[in-house]
């Protein structure tokens, strides 16, 4: 690869295929390397048991498939509820015999904990409320069985019910058969004693808003002796399981023992700002203990969808997940485990972490990562001060060295700058102009496509609008700022920072080396662009892999009125400048007059890529738009609506709405968008959730002889109980009772200033909107609450002035849940079937709808 400044710019390029094209095509194939997934129970060489896929693969789909969706309060969820006590009394019964038969130091317990309670629930900038009767959780312990053994434990959660409209085969029991298969490895492998017990939690309403990791922490025995949480999770189906959340430097050590480490901190500084919550969060809120948060994440297309099942989980996944797992348990179950020193507490992380290619996983504290950012950054300025060759050295002053240095900062600045808004004028064009957003949608690596030209042409022609800079003085400002951001962001303790130490640092070499390269021409040599732009390649790709797989299709799904084109064109151009960051530099290599045909070029390459784009669809059979329809029953008014709602802004909703009104609708019944804000109670079974969507209603007529069960059969009441005993003057002491006999997942809404009441400590004091959501196990249907309330100007202690919005879900009325039951679904399931079919038909399987029966009305209290 000469250095000659002869070879012209598409020989250049050639030439540097192996690191523009062989980098991120070695980091697809690192992202997505799974082991082997293995059937056998036992090792055929070591005759030792181990992790099997086939057995893990075989829980998830007795759980998804055998059994159902498993909705908290439906009759699925108590099956599932009784099978995993079965399955923890065969896994004791199991370690019993073991013992019996070797004498090892092993005791295997099990619980079956059942507990009410309730607990203040914030998500999405809204404040919430549950509350829950009845709920179950399903804990085995396996200790040593001595008093010491059983005083520290790690605490390894997965969830067993899912939520609408999924069977949850990824989401979570593909978890629960992990866990499973760990304990059958452990309590199967001879001489292994666990020196620190290992709790392992089957929590039964994570998809209600984590009650059941709530009733855990805050009512189990043993909840005391938690040191450290392992929690197990799933948003997709396919690649390896990531590490998103770590919050101590002695559990990123820990997680450093695993044989296949993936996980950053740059994924753990987006995630821990709340960004997906898990039952992490009760774990931190109310047992104040560190740990980790692992979850499968790729094709999260599926994720809470119908085809969340068994076949769409990638083989390995499971190997690879449980694997990790069984390490982990191994590490902090094991004598070096840091357990017992976590008994005063945790140190938050101040710790870089990153795997990279292969097993390597690279750990080191925010001192060691300032200081050596800080010499970086020094002997960068040293380098690019010592290799600095004056541009127009025939002048008699020169240029200088720090005006060329600001030249190459302000293109480098300017070329940033460009990158990022010619993408996002793009995305303006396609939702805008042409009418096609999320054109993308169908691929996560799509939107590179579609927005990776435009952030090459932004850069391109912001440099030739900036004019000539000496391309080494562009070299030297790109090396100059990456190294900078590097100690600066460290500086105020942004692990991600490391992202740029990591371009920062090949560039130094590079540079360094460059002398040897070009000898006495004094010019920037190909291998110097080689060596410097390989590890930016192949990490930039690696990130970038690992968030469009993540947010391409989250982002998708984030509201009608969020800027998804614009947000992934952001993800897409800057992931991308930190990938190739030496564009800029190169731009400036062949002269103006070949960068002008570069923009031409490239403009024509973004022309008939938004061409190309702009006839597409956003979905498909496996990349589907999510559709959430309520048939709801006000039994105050008697009215009957059918609530359409989406959760993205890709183009066809409305006129999908239109055709569902004029199938399903009677004789001139006209759909109506209606505003989602904290006051539209129509979905407040999904609230806060709801936000997101962009919801219109049409009325539904119903036969004259339709007489309502759920007024008389199963009345849905919200009354209340004044006590005027010990009363405060100016407010009102009040008991509220809610009754819903056949509904699950019930929500009250009202205005009140609450001065205090049992939900919890803190009301908000002032005049507020209140939403209290309840979650209860199967054929519990009564809750009540207390509260004291100031009383309105005007009002009296008897006034009944609290207007209360209710509605509840029917538990037999959610397509396709239960579909098996549809007779006991009553007018909202004959319709769902009708709707179902008729959308799979009209969409061609392009939509997955979430379709339930609801009951609502006003009560006065």
């Amino acid at each position: 690869m000469p250095s000659s400044i002869r070879w012209g710019a598409w020989r250049s390029i050639f030439m540097l295929t192996p690191v523009l094209v062989g980098a991120p095509w070695f980091a697809y194939q690192q992202h997505y390397k799974l082991p082997k997934p293995l059937s056998a129970l036992t090792n055929p060489d070591t005759q030792l048991p181990q992790i099997s896929e086939e057995r893990i693969l075989g829980v998830a789909q007795h759980l998804s498939e055998g059994i159902g969706f498993r909705t908290v309060g439906t009759y699925e969820h108590a099956l599932a509820d009784a099978w995993m006590v079965d399955a923890a009394e065969e896994v004791k019964k199991r370690c019993e015999e073991i013992v019996l038969e070797t004498g090892r130091k092993l005791k295997c317990e099990v619980w079956h904990q059942e507990g009410s309670g309730g607990h203040r629930f914030d998500m999405m900038g809204k404040r919430l409320y549950k509350t829950y009767v009845n709920l179950t959780n399903i804990i085995v312990r396996i200790s040593d069985g001595t008093p010491e053994g059983m005083e520290h434990a790690v605490l390894v959660n997965s969830h067993l019910d899912s939520t609408l409209p999924s069977p949850g085969a990824a989401d979570d029991a593909l978890a629960v058969g992990i866990m499973l298969d760990c304990m059958r490895v452990l309590i199967e492998t001879p001489k292994w004693s666990p020196k620190h017990a290992i709790i392992f939690l089957f929590n039964h309403a994570e998809e209600s808003l984590q009650d059941g990791s709530h009733l855990f922490s805050t009512q189990h025995p043993i909840a005391s002796t938690v040191r450290a949480v392992i929690n197990l999770e799933a948003a997709g189906t396919t690649g390896r399981e990531i590490l998103f959340q770590a919050t101590s430097e002695q559990m990123i050590e820990a997680y450093s023992h695993v044989p296949r480490p993936y996980g950053t901190i740059f994924a753990n500084d987006i995630f821990s700002s709340g960004v997906i919550i898990t039952d992490f969060r009760q774990f931190e809120l109310y047992l104040n203990v560190t740990g980790l948060d692992m979850a499968v994440v790729g094709n999260s297309y599926l994720y809470h969808m119908r085809k969340d099942l068994v076949e769409n989980i990638e083989p390995g996944v499971a190997q690879h997940m449980g694997e990790n797992t069984l390490a982990l348990l191994r590490h902090l179950s094991s004598n070096g485990s840091p357990l017992p020193a976590l008994t005063e507490g945790y140190t938050r992380p101040t710790t870089v972490f990153f795997a990279h290619v292969g097993p390597t996983f690279f750990m080191y504290s925010f001192t060691t990562a300032k200081i050596m950012y800080s010499v970086l950054f020094l002997a960068s300025v040293i380098l690019v001060r010592w290799t600095f060759v004056d541009p127009a050295p025939a002048l008699k002053t020169g240029h200088g060295f720090w005006r060329e240095q600001i030249k190459g900062l302000m293109a480098v600045l300017v070329g940033m700058v460009g990158t990022i808004a010619v993408p996002n004028a793009v995305a303006i064009i396609m939702k805008f102009a042409l009418k096609k957003s999320m054109s993308w949608f169908k691929s996560p690596f799509a939107p590179i496509g579609l927005y990776g030209p435009p952030a090459l042409l932004g850069a391109m022609a912001s440099q030739y609008l900036i004019g000539e800079v000496h391309e080494q003085s562009v070299f030297t400002a790109m090396l100059l700022i990456q190294a900078f951001f590097a100690i600066a962001l460290q500086m105020v303790n942004i692990g991600s920072a490391a992202m740029f130490f990591l371009i920062a640092l090949p560039f130094f070499v590079a540079l360094l080396l460059n002398l040897v390269f070009v000898g006495s021409n004094k010019r920037i040599s190909l291998w110097t662009y080689a060596i410097g732009q390989l590890l930016p390649a192949l990490t930039g790709s690696l990130l970038m892999f690992g968030v469009v797989e993540v947010f391409v299709p989250l982002t998708g799904r984030m509201g009608a009125d969020a800027p998804a084109d614009n947000i992934v064109a952001i993800i897409v151009s800057s992931l991308g400048a930190l990938a190739f960051p030496l564009t800029l530099p190169f731009a400036h290599r062949f002269g103006k007059r070949t960068l002008y045909k570069g923009v031409v070029f490239m403009s024509m390459v973004t022309t008939l890529s938004i061409a190309y784009y702009a006839t597409l669809e956003p979905f498909d059979e496996m990349h589907q738009k999510r559709l959430f329809i309520i048939r709801s029953e006000n039994i105050t008014t008697h009215e009957h609506y059918l609530h359409i709602a989406a959760a993205d802004g890709a183009p066809g909703f409305e006129s999908l709405v239109e055709a569902i009104t004029k199938e399903f609708g009677g004789a001139g019944v006209q759909s109506v968008p209606v505003v989602m804000d904290d006051y539209n109670s129509d979905w407040d079974s999904l609230y806060p959730f709801s936000a997101f969507l962009a919801p219109y209603k049409l009325p539904l007529t119903v036969d004259a002889d339709y007489v309502s069960p759920w007024v008389n059969e199963k009345q849905f009441t919200v009354t209340s109980v004044i006590h005027n005993e010990n009363s405060i003057p100016g407010t009102r002491n009040i008991t509220v009772h809610v009754s819903h006999p056949g509904l699950i997942w019930t929500a009250i809404a009202f205005d009140a200033h609450v001065l205090k009441w049992s939900l919890d400590n803190n009301p908000p004091d002032e005049y507020a909107r209140h939403h209290i959501k309840e979650g209860s196990f199967y054929g519990h249907d009564t809750y009540s609450f207390d509260m004291v309330v100031k009383l309105q100007p005007g009002a009296s202690p008897d006034d009944k002035d609290i207007l209360v919005n209710f509605i509840g879900m029917q538990e037999n009325g959610i397509w396709p849940a239960k579909k098996a039951v549809k007779a006991q679904g009553g007018v909202a399931m004959q319709l769902f079937e009708n709707i179902d079919t008729w959308l799979d038909e009209k969409t061609g399987g392009k939509v997955d709808a979430l379709l339930f029966g609801s009951v609502a009305g006003v009560s006065h209290i």
